[in-house]
Order: structure tokens, then C-alpha cells, then sequence
């Protein structure tokens, strides 16, 4: 997999979030597809006219913006300019730590994380982030106190990201039961949650829950444009229960939408599980 396709997966799951932590609430939202240059001048102009927290602020914003881009090395240099205006501002060290994870540098990632939490121990976003740092370090037990610390905060707007990617997390420890409590909390605060969904029925259908399976993928299918990942696992449940036209169907969409997909080719090859 390559570098790119693994920030999209990460900004998937952490949605590269700063609105708690920083004062624009739209940091958090912004994605990869379609991204522009950034408007903000990064010249001297900035640091004459702006206060150092709102430097930082600009900066740090400025960073997430070349990350999602995979611009590693401009996203440090602005990161440099944010600390150099505010050394004690906690979202600057938070991105840092995300950038050095992405790079594969993770001694420098834990220790941005550690600074990070040092000063803004309560910050929801913060928390979620390193949960996912810990979760993808072979921490899996160790990342759900941080996301179930992220969730208390009462101000935190995205309280279904944390429970799902706790979900994820508590899977690769076998820990089954506690990732259907966090895949069905995250769902009653979002009963369209993408990755809830799909993972809730992927293991509904290991656990051959069949019809809870069916339900759950199904309205992800209704709800939201189908993946190859959704509608093969809706064509497998479908042929478990028996159902041969269902299967037919969904076969049939896999196969007009996606047939370059690794989903398309295990069903050419009967390969089901």
C-alpha cells in the first residue's frame, strides 16, 4: 500500500482534526481530493502583523493543509515557523506527531505526542490522535484509554470516529466484545457511520449473525454509494442465507462497478472466504 493511499486511510480515521484544539473549525474537515494551494501568505507578512498564537494557529493550519498533500517537508518547515511563534502550542506538536508517523519516524512521533499531551492533556482531538499512534505501534489495549478519553470531552464533535477506530483497535486483540460496544456506540450517535457499519457487519458475519450482518451492510449500501468491500460482504451474506437472486445481484453490481477490484477477482475465483 502505498504512502498516499495510508494518509487518506488515516485522514479516514482521524479526519486530521485541530477544531478542538485550534480556533478554526473547519481544520479538521478538510480532505485530500481537490486540495488547493493554500491562500494563506507563509511570508514575513504573518509574523509582523498577527499576534504568536494566532502565528502558530496559521502555521500549524498551513502544515495540515501541505500534509494531506503528502508535502512532508514544507508541512515541517511550517510546523518550525508555528513553534518558533509559540513553543507552548499544543495542535503544532500534535500535527508533528502525525507527520513523523507517517514518515516512519516514530521515536520523533512519540515524543511530539508525549510534548503534546504535556501541555493539552485533555484535548480531545490529542487524545484520539495518539490512541491511533499507540493502536498502529502495537499498542492496541493501550490506544482505547485515549479515545474513551477523547469521547468524555463534551465539546468533542466527533465522538463516533473515536468509538469506531477504538472498535478497530480492540479487533486486533481478539477482543470482540468491546468492539461491538464501541462499533454500536459510534452508530447511535451516527447510524450512518461508514466505517462503523462496515466493520459491525463484517463481524456479525464472522460470528454467523447472519441477519444482523444483512441489516448493518445493507444500510450502508442504502445509505451511501457501495464499495467493492460492502457489496461483496453483502454477497457472501446473501449466499450463506441462501438467497440466490440477492447473491446474483450483487454480483452483478460488483462486477459493472468494480471489476478491477481484488473483491471481483475472489469471485471469479470462488475464493468466498
Amino acid at each position: 500500500m502505498n504512502r498516499l493511499l495510508n494518509r487518506r486511510m488515516l485522514a479516514a480515521a482521524l479526519a486530521l482534526s485541530l477544531a478542538g484544539c485550534a480556533t478554526d473549525p473547519g481544520v479538521g474537515e478538510r480532505s485530500f481530493e481537490g486540495s488547493s494551494e493554500p491562500s494563506v501568505d507563509t511570508g514575513a507578512i504573518i509574523g509582523e502583523v498577527s499576534a504568536p498564537r494566532e502565528r502558530a494557529r496559521i502555521h500549524t493550519e498551513l502544515a495540515v493543509a501541505y500534509f494531506e498533500r503528502g508535502n512532508m517537508g514544507v508541512a515541517l518547515e511550517e510546523l518550525r515557523v508555528a513553534l518558533a511563534a509559540d513553543s507552548s502550542y499544543a495542535p503544532a506538536y500534535n500535527v508533528l506527531g502525525l507527520v513523523h508517523m507517517d514518515l516512519k519516524e516514530m521515536d520523533l512521533a512519540q515524543n511530539n505526542f508525549d510534548r503534546a499531551l504535556r501541555i493539552a492533556p485533555n484535548d480531545p482531538d490529542l487524545n484520539h490522535n495518539y490512541g491511533w499512534f499507540l493502536c498502529q505501534t502495537g499498542r492496541e489495549e493501550q490506544s482505547l484509554r485515549y479515545f474513551l478519553a477523547a469521547v468524555k470531552n463534551p465539546l468533542y464533535p466527533t465522538p463516533q470516529k473515536s468509538y469506531a477506530v477504538a472498535g478497530s483497535c480492540a479487533l486486533r486483540k481478539n477482543m470482540d466484545s468491546d468492539a461491538v460496544d464501541y462499533f454500536q456506540r459510534a452508530l447511535r450517535l451516527d447510524a450512518a457511520y461508514p466505517p462503523a457499519l462496515v466493520n459491525l457487519a463484517n463481524l456479525r458475519y464472522r460470528r454467523g449473525e447472519l441477519m444482523e450482518a444483512r441489516e448493518l451492510i445493507g444500510r450502508f449500501n442504502k445509505l451511501l454509494d457501495a464499495t467493492a468491500e460492502s457489496l461483496w460482504l453483502a454477497l457472501r451474506i446473501e449466499r450463506k442465507l441462501g438467497d440466490k437472486a440477492a447473491e446474483n445481484h450483487y454480483a452483478t453490481q460488483l462486477r459493472r462497478g468494480f471489476a478491477g477490484s481484488r473483491e471481483y477477482q475472489n469471485l471469479v475465483k470462488g475464493m468466498y472466504e
